[in-house]
């Protein structure tokens, strides 16, 4: 069976909402036609059978789509080519049923210049230029110059290690491939989100996914085209992720520069990037029979290899707090005590915890301890990116 392919029939809004363009270039509406009666597409399935824009994308033409984080259980640390976002090495996630972002991208043909509203705020500098260049790519795909309004809403906090940027990606492009009446398949759809944010490649889908890093030494096209994301085949595990936010601000070192500066600087690098290649191998074998245990020692000694390689990088990038390490301590100590639990954290201080869902509540209390005030949250397998229906609920 081919793979089916996203439609969206979108509905017309009034195009009532104007801009104001201050120095970098898009800023907040200035009329209430944003967040008010926001209008989705709706989802159907065709058959795979072509390419490119479908053609009937107008003024006004709305589409709202919600995507969740996921949480690398085989990391993602390291680009071969950060134009096209490529990745050393293959990595492996869990996409959550917590955290969505929602993201509305409407077609504002008359406009100057996007419209940026992040969390009822105009975007502004490094924020703004990333979504502008990433619609730039979506207008280039669908052969259509108009501007767009987009307005998102991240639940969960950004910058702070926790795959904001993954579901943030991954719901704009489902939203604006919807808006300007790209039909995509899945894989199109995450090689898409890829381009804004190497993990939301991996958002487009649920439950456990993996990203293809591609064979390196490939012309751009074939390179572009090979590396995405896809679902893993996985037993019944019923895993859940307790998540420990001992720090929910943002980050001094950015993911992106800090990402740069280990591959470029760290002898630890290599290394890891090899092992990293045999723990996604012994993953996915462990995924398919159902073994929890080794799943969770495998995405534990990734997570702690991938902060090795930053805390030798020159100079070295530190993201471990005080708080992470006594959260690690408390998990260890629950598996001295015969609870199955395995720690995990991406580029920032806080902690996420693999274990089984009858568990996870005995987990939580034990990271909530340990964590001193910080918030904590349990977490299990969540849905694929997707279209809001009308209404956008």
């Amino acid at each position: 069976m081919s793979e089916q392919r996203i439609a969206v029939v979108r509905t017309q809004e009034p195009d009532t909402t104007t801009s104001t363009t201050g120095p970098t270039g898009a800023t907040g509406p200035t009329a209430a036609g944003i967040g008010a009666g926001a209008v989705g597409g709706v989802v159907g399935a065709v058959p795979d059978t072509g390419t490119g824009a479908d053609g009937g994308a107008g003024t006004g033409a709305v589409a709202v789509a919600v995507a969740h984080p996921n949480i690398a259980l085989i990391k993602y640390w390291g680009k071969r080519d950060e134009h096209l976002v490529l990745p050393r090495t293959d990595s492996l996630s869990m996409t959550l049923d917590i955290f969505p972002t929602t993201t509305r991208v409407r077609l504002a043909p008359e406009a100057g210049r996007d419209v940026v509203v992040l969390g009822g705020r105009p975007a502004e500098g490094e924020a703004l230029r990333r979504i502008v260049t990433f619609l730039d790519l979506v207008r280039h795909s669908a052969r259509l110059p108009h501007r767009a309004v987009v307005e998102s809403h991240n639940t969960v906090p950004t910058g702070a290690g926790l795959a904001s940027s993954a579901s943030g990606f991954a719901a704009l492009a489902v939203a604006a491939a919807g808006a300007y009446g790209l039909s995509l398949t899945a894989t199109g759809l995450s090689r898409l989100a890829r381009r804004g944010s190497g993990s939301a490649s991996r958002s487009v889908f649920g439950g456990f996914a993996v990203w293809h890093a591609g064979r390196p030494g490939q012309d751009t096209k074939a390179a572009d085209l090979g590396s995405y994301a896809e679902p893993v085949p996985v037993a019944d595990l019923d895993p859940a992720l307790v998540v420990a936010v001992v720090d929910a601000g943002p980050k001094a070192v950015s993911s992106r520069a800090a990402m740069r500066r280990t591959v470029d600087t760290s002898p630890l690098y290599e290394p890891w990037a090899a092992s990293s290649r045999d723990d996604l191998t012994q993953m996915r074998a462990a995924l398919l029979r159902g073994d929890l245990q080794v799943v969770g020692e495998i995405a534990e000694r990734n997570a702690l290899g991938m902060h090795a390689t930053m805390l030798a990088a020159r100079p070295a990038v530190r993201y471990l707090a005080p708080a992470t390490l006594t959260v690690l301590d408390a998990v260890a100590q629950l598996r001295r005590d015969g609870v199955g639990a395995w720690a995990t954290m991406d580029a920032g201080p806080n902690v996420k915890v693999l274990c089984r869902r009858l568990e996870a509540d005995r987990v939580a209390a034990a990271v909530r301890e340990a964590a001193a005030g910080g918030a904590v949250h349990i977490a299990g397998p969540g849905p694929g990116a997707r279209l809001l229906p009308e209404g956008g609920r």
